[in-house]
Parts: structure tokens; C-alpha cells; sequence
């Protein structure tokens, strides 16, 4: 099982992401694309590192505009797994 961060490792976590805000216990992400295929094939390139760290963001996709939330459903909060994610979903623009 993942450690829990505290509120303050979160908090200097999160404001070294510049595209991600704290949302209650989860990261999130709002991606704008210029149409649906293009939302669709960044949602598509999500799967390669979720699937190699076993860690799976929430996805909404409405049209051109994508959410991604992360948090450690296991443990209720963030995790370290979560940050190391975002890290790589922010890498894919």
C-alpha cells in the first residue's frame, strides 16, 4: 500500500505542477484540445503509463475538453504514485 502524504508534502507537490489544482482529495487536470479526435487521442496516450504503473486516472471527456483526477482510491487521499502520474500525464502535451 501507498504512504499517505501529509497536507503540507501535498501542498509542495502540488504547486510544482503547473496544470494541476487540488481538488478536495484528488489532483485534477482540465485539458482543452481543439476538437473531440484530438481529446480522444491524448485520453488514448494515457493508457501505456497507467497501465505500466498500475495506477489509472479518472478520465471525463465532454467533446473537446478532457478532466484527469488522481488520487489513491486505497488509501482515500494522495499518494506519491499520484504526483509521479501527473508528472507524466503533463509530459505527454
Amino acid at each position: 500500500m501507498s504512504k499517505l502524504l501529509s497536507a503540507e508534502e501535498i501542498s509542495q507537490r502540488v504547486s510544482q505542477l503547473s496544470d494541476w489544482k487540488l481538488e478536495g482529495n484528488k489532483l485534477q487536470c482540465v485539458k482543452i484540445f481543439k476538437n473531440f479526435v484530438e481529446a480522444i487521442s491524448f485520453v488514448n496516450q494515457l493508457v501505456d503509463p497507467a497501465e505500466a504503473s498500475q495506477h489509472h486516472p479518472d478520465i471525463e471527456i465532454s467533446y473537446n475538453k478532457v478532466i484527469i483526477n488522481l488520487t489513491t482510491h486505497d488509501v482515500g487521499s494522495l499518494t506519491e504514485k499520484d504526483f509521479s502520474m501527473a508528472k507524466q500525464i503533463s509530459a505527454l502535451d
